[in-house]
Protein backbone atom coordinates (compact mmCIF):
# COMPACT_ATOMS: atom_id res chain seq x y z
CA UNK A 1 0.00 0.00 0.00
CA UNK A 2 1.68 3.17 -1.11
CA UNK A 3 1.26 6.68 -0.25
CA UNK A 4 -0.51 8.98 -2.64
CA UNK A 5 0.24 13.14 -2.34
CA UNK A 6 -3.19 15.28 -3.64
CA UNK A 7 -2.11 18.66 -4.06
CA UNK A 8 -5.31 20.99 -3.74
CA UNK A 9 -6.61 23.63 -4.97
CA UNK A 10 -4.98 25.56 -1.93
CA UNK A 11 -1.59 24.20 -3.16
CA UNK A 12 -1.70 22.04 0.03
CA UNK A 13 -0.75 18.73 -0.19
CA UNK A 14 -2.34 15.47 1.87
CA UNK A 15 -1.18 12.43 1.92
CA UNK A 16 -3.88 9.02 1.53
CA UNK A 17 -3.01 5.69 1.10
CA UNK A 18 -3.91 4.13 -2.16
CA UNK A 19 -6.23 1.32 -2.00
CA UNK A 20 -4.19 -1.95 -2.12
CA UNK A 21 -4.79 -4.27 -5.14
CA UNK A 22 -6.52 -6.96 -3.04
CA UNK A 23 -8.64 -4.05 -2.14
CA UNK A 24 -9.61 -2.78 -5.34
CA UNK A 25 -9.62 -6.66 -6.32
CA UNK A 26 -11.95 -7.86 -3.07
CA UNK A 27 -14.63 -4.23 -3.56
CA UNK A 28 -15.00 -5.62 -7.68
CA UNK A 29 -16.36 -8.92 -6.37
CA UNK A 30 -18.34 -7.79 -4.38
CA UNK A 31 -19.71 -5.59 -7.05
CA UNK A 32 -19.86 -8.96 -9.11
CA UNK A 33 -21.88 -10.70 -6.90
CA UNK A 34 -24.33 -7.82 -6.76
CA UNK A 35 -24.91 -7.51 -10.20
CA UNK A 36 -24.97 -11.82 -10.48
CA UNK A 37 -28.39 -11.05 -7.91
CA UNK A 38 -29.83 -8.90 -10.05
CA UNK A 39 -29.70 -10.91 -13.42
CA UNK A 40 -30.68 -13.48 -11.05
CA UNK A 41 -33.64 -11.89 -9.57
CA UNK A 42 -34.64 -10.16 -12.86
CA UNK A 43 -34.91 -13.16 -14.68
CA UNK A 44 -36.64 -14.88 -12.71
CA UNK A 45 -39.25 -12.71 -12.04
CA UNK A 46 -39.75 -11.07 -15.48
CA UNK A 47 -39.04 -14.21 -17.60
CA UNK A 48 -40.13 -16.96 -15.34
CA UNK A 49 -42.79 -15.61 -13.18
CA UNK A 50 -43.82 -13.26 -15.82
CA UNK A 51 -43.63 -14.86 -18.73
CA UNK A 52 -42.23 -12.01 -20.67
CA UNK A 53 -40.40 -14.88 -22.12
CA UNK A 54 -43.20 -16.23 -24.30
CA UNK A 55 -43.47 -12.80 -25.53
CA UNK A 56 -40.00 -12.06 -26.63
CA UNK A 57 -40.27 -15.37 -28.48
CA UNK A 58 -42.68 -14.02 -30.57
CA UNK A 59 -40.68 -11.41 -31.82
CA UNK A 60 -37.67 -10.63 -34.11
CA UNK A 61 -33.84 -11.12 -33.05
CA UNK A 62 -33.10 -7.37 -32.90
CA UNK A 63 -36.73 -6.39 -30.30
CA UNK A 64 -35.51 -9.53 -28.48
CA UNK A 65 -31.86 -7.91 -28.02
CA UNK A 66 -33.82 -4.79 -27.15
CA UNK A 67 -35.54 -5.51 -24.66
CA UNK A 68 -33.34 -7.88 -22.79
CA UNK A 69 -30.66 -4.87 -22.98
CA UNK A 70 -33.60 -2.59 -21.56
CA UNK A 71 -33.79 -5.41 -18.89
CA UNK A 72 -30.20 -5.49 -18.27
CA UNK A 73 -29.05 -2.51 -18.60
CA UNK A 74 -28.62 -1.09 -15.44
CA UNK A 75 -25.40 -4.22 -14.98
CA UNK A 76 -23.19 -2.30 -17.45
CA UNK A 77 -24.07 1.15 -16.06
CA UNK A 78 -23.45 -0.18 -12.47
CA UNK A 79 -20.58 1.49 -11.55
CA UNK A 80 -20.48 4.91 -13.36
CA UNK A 81 -23.92 5.43 -12.20
CA UNK A 82 -23.38 4.72 -8.32
CA UNK A 83 -20.06 6.19 -8.46
CA UNK A 84 -21.32 9.12 -9.56
CA UNK A 85 -24.46 9.01 -7.15
CA UNK A 86 -22.26 8.51 -3.85
CA UNK A 87 -19.22 10.36 -5.01
CA UNK A 88 -16.73 7.92 -5.91
CA UNK A 89 -18.07 4.69 -4.08
CA UNK A 90 -20.31 1.64 -5.44
CA UNK A 91 -21.45 -0.86 -3.12
CA UNK A 92 -18.83 -3.18 -3.10
CA UNK A 93 -16.16 0.52 -2.33
CA UNK A 94 -18.45 1.67 0.65
CA UNK A 95 -18.10 -1.89 1.99
CA UNK A 96 -14.08 -1.98 1.38
CA UNK A 97 -13.44 1.75 2.52
CA UNK A 98 -12.24 2.81 -0.28
CA UNK A 99 -13.12 5.53 -3.00
CA UNK A 100 -12.21 7.18 -5.98
CA UNK A 101 -10.79 10.49 -5.69
CA UNK A 102 -8.49 13.39 -8.33
CA UNK A 103 -5.33 13.47 -8.13
CA UNK A 104 -5.22 17.25 -8.34
CA UNK A 105 -7.47 17.64 -5.81
CA UNK A 106 -10.55 18.05 -7.31
CA UNK A 107 -13.75 16.05 -6.41
CA UNK A 108 -13.94 13.48 -9.54
CA UNK A 109 -16.95 14.28 -11.71
CA UNK A 110 -19.02 12.55 -14.17
CA UNK A 111 -17.12 12.78 -16.96
CA UNK A 112 -13.96 11.45 -15.12
CA UNK A 113 -16.13 8.46 -13.79
CA UNK A 114 -17.14 7.70 -17.47
CA UNK A 115 -13.99 7.13 -18.78
CA UNK A 116 -12.95 4.58 -16.22
CA UNK A 117 -15.89 3.11 -16.82
CA UNK A 118 -14.81 2.78 -20.80
CA UNK A 119 -11.67 1.93 -20.06
CA UNK A 120 -13.13 -1.36 -17.76
CA UNK A 121 -14.70 -2.41 -20.59
CA UNK A 122 -11.31 -3.11 -22.21
CA UNK A 123 -9.29 -3.47 -19.03
CA UNK A 124 -11.84 -6.37 -17.54
CA UNK A 125 -13.21 -8.09 -20.54
CA UNK A 126 -9.99 -8.67 -22.77
CA UNK A 127 -7.64 -11.57 -21.36
CA UNK A 128 -10.14 -12.33 -18.27
CA UNK A 129 -9.15 -8.97 -16.65
CA UNK A 130 -5.56 -9.14 -16.71
CA UNK A 131 -5.00 -5.98 -18.54
CA UNK A 132 -6.15 -4.10 -15.51
CA UNK A 133 -4.53 -6.65 -13.16
CA UNK A 134 -1.17 -5.70 -14.67
CA UNK A 135 -1.88 -1.93 -14.75
CA UNK A 136 -2.05 -1.50 -11.01
CA UNK A 137 0.56 -3.76 -9.93
CA UNK A 138 3.51 -1.87 -12.34
CA UNK A 139 1.65 1.48 -11.13
CA UNK A 140 3.18 2.84 -7.97
CA UNK A 141 0.01 4.56 -6.93
CA UNK A 142 -2.38 1.37 -8.06
CA UNK A 143 -3.83 3.36 -10.92
CA UNK A 144 -5.06 0.89 -13.82
CA UNK A 145 -5.42 2.60 -17.26
CA UNK A 146 -9.10 4.25 -16.52
CA UNK A 147 -7.94 5.81 -13.80
CA UNK A 148 -4.33 7.20 -15.59
CA UNK A 149 -6.59 8.37 -18.43
CA UNK A 150 -8.86 10.12 -15.88
CA UNK A 151 -6.46 11.33 -13.67
CA UNK A 152 -8.17 9.46 -10.58
CA UNK A 153 -6.83 7.36 -8.28
CA UNK A 154 -8.38 4.77 -5.36
CA UNK A 155 -7.76 5.35 -1.96
CA UNK A 156 -8.33 3.98 1.00
CA UNK A 157 -10.71 5.32 4.03
CA UNK A 158 -9.27 3.04 6.49
CA UNK A 159 -6.11 5.14 8.26
CA UNK A 160 -4.75 3.36 11.55
CA UNK A 161 -3.70 7.08 12.79
CA UNK A 162 -4.39 9.33 15.83
CA UNK A 163 -7.07 11.49 16.50
CA UNK A 164 -5.06 14.69 14.92
CA UNK A 165 -5.31 12.56 11.78
CA UNK A 166 -9.14 11.85 12.27
CA UNK A 167 -12.32 14.08 12.01
CA UNK A 168 -12.10 13.26 15.77
CA UNK A 169 -11.88 16.22 18.45
CA UNK A 170 -11.65 16.12 21.84
CA UNK A 171 -15.13 18.11 23.44
CA UNK A 172 -16.34 17.91 27.09
CA UNK A 173 -19.39 17.72 28.29
CA UNK A 174 -20.35 21.07 28.88
CA UNK A 175 -19.02 22.19 25.36
CA UNK A 176 -21.60 24.62 23.65
CA UNK A 177 -21.77 24.53 20.19
CA UNK A 178 -22.08 27.47 18.28
CA UNK A 179 -22.70 26.29 14.10
CA UNK A 180 -25.43 23.84 13.94
CA UNK A 181 -25.43 23.91 9.92
CA UNK A 182 -22.05 22.22 10.27
CA UNK A 183 -24.16 19.21 9.88
CA UNK A 184 -24.67 20.12 5.76
CA UNK A 185 -20.80 18.85 5.36
CA UNK A 186 -20.01 15.10 5.46
CA UNK A 187 -17.36 12.61 7.32
CA UNK A 188 -15.13 13.17 4.39
CA UNK A 189 -15.51 16.68 3.99
CA UNK A 190 -14.18 17.52 7.71
CA UNK A 191 -11.65 14.66 7.25
CA UNK A 192 -10.67 17.14 4.34
CA UNK A 193 -11.09 20.30 5.88
CA UNK A 194 -8.95 19.22 9.15
CA UNK A 195 -6.19 17.68 7.25
CA UNK A 196 -5.85 21.26 5.33
CA UNK A 197 -6.47 23.03 8.50
CA UNK A 198 -3.57 21.66 10.55
CA UNK A 199 -1.25 21.45 7.65
CA UNK A 200 -1.91 25.41 6.85
CA UNK A 201 -1.81 26.18 10.48
CA UNK A 202 1.36 24.62 11.02
CA UNK A 203 3.28 26.15 7.90
CA UNK A 204 1.28 29.49 9.11
CA UNK A 205 -0.38 29.77 5.69
CA UNK A 206 -3.49 32.39 6.59
CA UNK A 207 -4.03 33.00 2.59
CA UNK A 208 -5.04 28.82 2.60
CA UNK A 209 -6.74 28.65 5.88
CA UNK A 210 -9.06 31.79 5.02
CA UNK A 211 -9.75 30.57 1.52
CA UNK A 212 -10.73 27.37 3.57
CA UNK A 213 -12.79 29.18 6.22
CA UNK A 214 -14.84 31.36 2.95
CA UNK A 215 -15.59 28.36 1.55
CA UNK A 216 -17.07 26.38 4.62
CA UNK A 217 -18.99 30.26 4.88
CA UNK A 218 -20.32 29.56 1.17
CA UNK A 219 -21.20 25.43 1.40
CA UNK A 220 -23.04 25.49 4.61
CA UNK A 221 -24.15 29.15 5.38
CA UNK A 222 -22.58 29.74 8.58
CA UNK A 223 -21.42 33.32 9.43
CA UNK A 224 -18.22 33.43 11.07
CA UNK A 225 -18.75 34.85 14.74
CA UNK A 226 -15.41 35.16 15.86
CA UNK A 227 -13.88 36.99 13.45
CA UNK A 228 -10.66 35.08 14.00
CA UNK A 229 -10.20 32.66 11.47
CA UNK A 230 -8.25 29.85 13.31
CA UNK A 231 -10.21 29.93 15.60
CA UNK A 232 -13.39 29.35 13.57
CA UNK A 233 -12.09 26.26 12.51
CA UNK A 234 -11.59 25.27 15.29
CA UNK A 235 -14.49 25.57 16.29
CA UNK A 236 -16.57 24.20 13.07
CA UNK A 237 -14.45 20.38 13.44
CA UNK A 238 -15.88 21.02 17.20
CA UNK A 239 -19.45 21.67 16.25
CA UNK A 240 -19.25 18.79 13.82
CA UNK A 241 -18.12 16.01 16.53
CA UNK A 242 -20.61 17.41 19.30
CA UNK A 243 -23.67 17.15 16.37
CA UNK A 244 -22.73 13.75 15.18
CA UNK A 245 -22.04 12.21 18.33
CA UNK A 246 -25.17 13.71 20.05
CA UNK A 247 -27.53 12.62 16.81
Amino acid sequence: MSELSINTTQNVTINFKSASVGERMLASLLDFLIKVAYVIVVAYVFFNLLGISRIIDKLDFWSQMAIVILFFFPVMIYSVTLESIFEGQTIGKKIIKIKVVKIDGYQAGFGDYLIRWLFRLVENNLMGGLIGLVAMLVSNKTQRMGDVAAGTAVITLKNNISINNTILEEIGDAYQPIYPLVIKLSDNDMRIIKDTFLIAEKKNDTETILKLSRKIEAVTGIKNQSGNQIDFLRTVLKDYNFYTQNM
